[in-house]
């Protein structure tokens, strides 16, 4: 056991590339296999990551927020507008991934106030046609850029 804590300690040491554990092995991730994805029709990132990384046919987005990628300002006039904002910024990465909503399976809703989930709720699910994605709903006590909700996805082509 230590030698595999040991190991492990290594690994992340090495910045230079991107292990992962698969059967208690450390396994090098292809990163030829893996595509940025950038649009300008979504908010530059706040901080050092990407909208999204795609690997092997799976997206991952990173949590959009209300940021109107035009003005470099927040759309938050109310909840709704804001919750329209992020889900319309997410649909612009997908558009750059050459998804849509109807490929996400995953996302995850980060709230300040859980009080005001049906608000969220009903924007987020106007966006879905049929299968709705697996979700969780965390309620936090502050995001990012003053915003009253962010969510992440993970959709598959």
């Amino acid at each position: 056991m230590k030698e595999k804590l040991f190991r492990f300690k290594i690994s992340l040491e090495k910045r230079s590339q991107c292990l992962i554990l698969k059967d208690s092995k450390y396994t090098n991730i292809n990163r030829s296999l893996m595509k940025i994805i950038k649009t300008n029709n979504a908010p530059e990132p706040i901080g050092p990551y990407s909208q999204a990384i795609e690997h092997k046919g799976t997206l991952y987005m990173s949590g959009q927020v209300a940021i109107n990628s035009e003005s470099g300002k927040m759309d938050n006039a109310d909840l709704q507008t804001e919750t329209h904002r992020v889900m319309k910024n997410m649909g612009a990465v997908l558009k750059a991934a050459g998804m849509d909503y109807s490929n996400i399976v995953k996302c995850t809703i980060f709230i300040l106030d859980m009080n005001k989930f049906g608000e969220v709720n009903s924007v987020y699910g106007s966006y879905f046609k049929s299968t709705f994605p697996a979700r969780e709903t965390v309620q936090v006590s502050a995001l990012p850029a003053g915003a009253q909700v962010e969510i992440s996805a993970i959709a598959v082509s």
